[in-house]
C-alpha cells in the first residue's frame, strides 16, 4: 500500500491543492531547464536585523543571484525569542519581509518550526494568512518538497525532545496539535519512512531544526539519533540539514554516506562554544554567522558554507553514478 499524501503544486510561489488523503503534504517544485537545482539554507535568524541578520541577508542575496537559486530552506527558529504572538505580530514583517529584500530571495521559502517558534503561537506560522502578507512564506510542521532531482522531507523535530515536556524551565510551549506526544512522533516517523522508501529521487534530503550530530553548544539530539537516524540510514538519505546550534558545520557519518549539515547561523552566533572538535567525521566548523548553499545535478552535489562577509569557508562535493554514493 502506498503512502497517503497531500500533493500541492508550487508555481513557483502560489500553490494549489490537488489531492487530499494523508498526513504529509507534498509540494512540487520545478527545477531549472537543464534539470539542475540550487538553493540556500539558513536557520536561527529572526531578530529584526540584529546580530548581523541583515548582513547575512545581504550576502544571501548576492549569492542567490550568482547561483540563480530556485528556493530557500529555513531550518527553524524563525522568530526570536519566543516565536510569533499571533498572525498579526509585526515581527513577521520586521524579521522576514523587511530583511530578505534582495530580488534573488523573492522565491519560495520552505520553513520548519524550531523550539523557539513553539514558545509563541506556533500555529500562527502555519497560517495561510501569513502567506497573504508575504507570498514567499510556507511553513508547516512536516511536509515534502518534490524538486524532481531531489526529494526534501521536512521533519518537525521539536516534539522529539523530551526535556521540552519534562523540564520546560520558565518557557511555555504551544503543544496544540502535538499531544499525545508519543502518538504524534510514531505517526510522523511512519510517514517519513514511507516517503523515503517510495522515493525515486536522485538525491534524498531530510531537513529538521535539531541536529542529529553536532559539536556545537547543544550537541547531538539523542532522541533523533535513536528514532530518526536509523530510518535515514536504511533509506539511503544523502543529507540531513538542520539549525539549532548557532554555527555552520559539516560532519560525515562514520557508518553511512549521510552528511550532517548545520546551518543555524542566520543571526546570533555563539563564538567559542564548541566541544569535541577532534570528533571523527568532523569536516568543518565555524562559530560565526553565515549560511549554506546547495547545488545539485544528476551526478554531482556541491555544498558550500559562507561567512557574514560572503567568503566561502568550506566547499564539499559528492558524486553519483547509477545510484551509487561517493564523495570527496
Amino acid at each position: 500500500m502506498g503512502c497517503d499524501r497531500w500533493v500541492m503544486l508550487v508555481i513557483p510561489i502560489i500553490y494549489a491543492l490537488s489531492n487530499v488523503s494523508g498526513e504529509l503534504k507534498r509540494f512540487e517544485q520545478a527545477s531549472k531547464g537543464d534539470g539542475s537545482l540550487s538553493f540556500l539554507v539558513i536557520g536561527d535568524w529572526g531578530r529584526r536585523g540584529a546580530f548581523n541578520q541583515s548582513q547575512v541577508a545581504f550576502q544571501m542575496g548576492k549569492m542567490g543571484e550568482k547561483l540563480d537559486i530556485d528556493f530557500v530552506v529555513s531550518t527553524g527558529d524563525n522568530f526570536y525569542d519566543n516565536g510569533l504572538r499571533s498572525v498579526h505580530d509585526p515581527a513577521f514583517e520586521e524579521s522576514f519581509t523587511n530583511i530578505y529584500t534582495a530580488n534573488s530571495l523573492q522565491k519560495q521559502w520552505y520553513s520548519v518550526l524550531g523550539n523557539h517558534d513553539y514558545r509563541g503561537d506556533a500555529e500562527a506560522q502555519l497560517s495561510p494568512l501569513l502567506t497573504k502578507i508575504d507570498t514567499r512564506w510556507l511553513c508547516l510542521r512536516s511536509f515534502i518538497v518534490n524538486a524532481e532531482l531531489a526529494e526534501i522531507i521536512f521533519v518537525d523535530t521539536t516534539p522529539f525532545v523530551k526535556s521540552y515536556f519534562q523540564d520546560p524551565e520558565d518557557h511555555v510551549y504551544d503543544w496544540r496539535g502535538i499531544n499525545p506526544r508519543k502518538h504524534y512522533i510514531a505517526n510522523l516517523l511512519k510517514d517519513v519512512e514511507c516517503a523515503l522508501r517510495e522515493s525515486n529521487a536522485k538525491w534524498k534530503i531530510v531537513v529538521g531544526h535539531h541536529a542529529i550530530k553536532s559539536v556545537g553548544h547543544h550537541g547531538d539530539t539523542k532522541e533523533l539519533a535513536t528514532h530518526l537516524l536509523p530510518i535515514l540510514k536504511a533509506n539511503n538519505v544523502d543529507f540531513y540539514m538542520n539549525g539549532h546550534d548557532h554555527c555552520l558545520e559539516h560532519i560525515s557519518d562514520t557508518e553511512s554516506p549521510i552528511q550532517f549539515l548545520t546551518s543555524g547561523a542566520g543571526s546570533k552566533a555563539w563564538r567559542g562554544d564548541a566541544k569535541q572538535l577532534n570528533r571523527e567525521g568532523l569536516k568543518f566548523f565555524h562559530d560565526g554567522q553565515g549560511f549554506m548553499s546547495v547545488q545539485l545535478t544528476q551526478s554531482n552535489a556541491e555544498i558550500a558554507f559562507y561567512d557574514v562577509d560572503g567568503k566561502i569557508l568550506h566547499r564539499w562535493n559528492a558524486f553519483k553514478q547509477f545510484g551509487d554514493h561517493s564523495s570527496i
